[in-house]
């Protein structure tokens, strides 16, 4: 996740130092405490909060725990990852529902904190969930507020109460209060009240917030703070904590290219916990917060579990049955290729994807260069196929490649390469279906999959049959007597020609004619 990039590197680098050394001495816990000390505060973490974490971490880290580790650097980062999800919230919380419908859901926030935008992504993943959301449009002071909303409302296939045209005009308590009537009656289980922000924290925005707040009683108040705020984000949240008493924290824009100190702060400070984070522009970049998960990723530790909820949801069951059968009876083609890269697609950026995984922060910067358009020109190579050519590429010889290079705007090159990396893939597949272990291309074959005592060398030397020489009649006696020898029996675990090791007698009338004396 781009927010904790730096702060990620740092205490990376910090446990990668750590890891050095077999016991930890006092003066070594005081070095890593202060390391991540100065990468909490250049992160833009508020102050308390960096005190509190790193004198958790110290005490504990000269506790016994470590000491009667077996292994006390990795002791200390388990120890600084529970203190991490500890300062992010503990555990996740989830929306609270009203027992009767409808369920009001108030957003506050300052001006470009993204609530708009959040309004759209909650209202689109509460339909997926099976509800029926209603935005209500309160914010009439900003400029086009209400047709925003619109145009957000209608990307996410949701209701919208917006009677006032908005831009100064219109009462925005009484907009707010007769939209959550207008649910009831329309029989709406939830609604989204988008309300008004500033540039900054004033008494008439807490007072408009405050007011509709009381008329319309919401059952979660959802402050929607900017990742990118800095140390600015704890005064914020103070405010708002006192104005209006939020029950929940939203983050939006985490991956913008700040710090994200307020992620770190926000949740320890008020002791709210962060319900969702923000991390696109799509309206599937929203995602339910977990601390532990959260935790994991600045700490390079992977989110596996995300990944596969994520998977989960993009990928049908049925169709994955399918493609095991097809595994398994070794009809994968590339149909089926193009297939699982739609339904990868469905899961969101491919940098995202393997930024989940654990380790990935040593490879920024090749994650950085990933061109996520390399599906797109696999895509438009196979599309250029015929039907015939992508379940048997044994049909693809020179002129049909060179059709399929020109209709996907590609090179022969490029279409030969695809090829070989889907020839080569449906190989392994393959061989795992059936139970086998696969020889992975550039590593070489699996050692123990030939047979015992075979060497590459040997290989080579049965491959190269023939006699090289260049007299005609010398060649052709070399290579009958090559002819008429007897190969090695495959039971023999030393690759001799025969169980006594010993030549025959044509053995030696061939070796006499080799040698010249026949």
């Amino acid at each position: 996740m781009a927010t904790f990039g730096t702060l990620s590197d740092r205490l990376t680098e910090t446990f990668r130092n750590l890891r050095t050394k077999g016991k930890l001495t006092p003066a070594d816990v005081d070095g890593t405490v202060r390391e991540i000390r100065r990468a909490l505060l250049d992160a833009d973490v508020a102050l308390p909060v960096v005190k509190d974490f790193t004198a958790k971490v110290r005490e504990r880290a000269l506790g016994d725990e470590v000491n009667r580790a077996l292994n006390p650097a990795q002791q200390v980062v388990q120890i600084v990852n529970e203190e991490l999800v500890a300062i992010l919230g503990g555990q996740q919380r989830r929306l609270q529902f009203a027992k009767n419908p409808p369920t009001v859901i108030m957003l506050a926030g300052l001006q470009g904190s993204g609530k708009t935008t959040f309004a759209g992504k909650l209202a689109h993943q509460l339909e997926k969930d099976g509800h029926t959301p209603l935005l209500i449009a309160a914010d009439l002071q900003r400029p086009n507020a209400v047709n925003q909303l619109q145009v957000v409302a209608e990307r996410a296939g949701a209701a919208i109460y917006a009677p006032e045209p908005g831009n100064g005009v219109g009462d925005p308590v009484k907009v707010a209060r007769d939209g959550v009537e207008v649910a009831r009656r329309q029989q709406h289980d939830v609604v989204i009240i988008d309300t008004a922000g500033r540039l900054g924290v004033d008494a008439e925005l807490m007072r408009q917030a405050a007011d509709i707040r009381t008329a319309t009683d919401p059952d979660e108040v959802l402050f929607v703070i900017d990742a990118m705020i800095g140390q600015d984000a704890v005064n914020t949240a103070k405010a708002f904590q006192d104005g209006v008493d939020f029950t929940g924290v939203v983050l939006s824009k985490l991956d913008g290219d700040a710090r994200g100190g307020a992620a770190l702060s926000v949740a320890s400070v008020t002791g709210r916990p962060i319900i969702y984070a923000s991390t696109g522009e799509g309206l599937d970049d929203l995602e339910a917060f977990h601390p532990d998960r959260m935790a994991s990723r600045i700490l390079d530790l992977g989110d596996i579990l995300t990944l596969i909820e994520q998977a989960q949801q993009a990928f049908d069951e049925e169709e994955v049955m399918k493609m095991a059968e097809k595994l398994a009876t070794e009809q994968f083609t590339l149909e089926d290729f193009l297939g699982q890269m739609q339904q990868m697609r469905k899961m969101g950026s491919m940098k995202k994807m393997l930024g989940m995984l654990p380790g990935m922060g040593s490879m920024k910067d090749q994650l950085e260069n990933f061109d996520e358009r390399e599906i797109d020109r696999t895509e438009a190579i196979i599309r250029s196929m015929t039907p015939a050519e992508r379940r048997n590429t044994k049909l693809l010889n020179g002129s049909r490649r060179l059709r399929i290079a020109r209709g996907s705007g590609m090179t022969v090159t490029d279409v030969n390469q695809l090829v070989q990396r889907f020839e080569q893939a449906a190989k392994m597949m393959k061989t795992v279906a059936r139970g086998g272990v696969p020889n992975i291309p550039g590593m070489g074959p699996v050692p123990g999959a030939g047979r015992p005592g075979a060497s590459s060398k040997r290989g080579k030397q049965q491959k190269a049959k023939g006699s090289r020489s260049g007299n005609p009649a010398k060649r052709a006696a070399e290579n009958a007597g090559l002819a008429a020898a007897p190969t090695a029996p495959t039971g023999s675990g030393f690759g001799l020609g025969n169980a006594k090791g010993t030549p025959s007698e044509a053995d030696l009338a061939e070796l006499q004619k080799l040698l010249g004396k026949g």
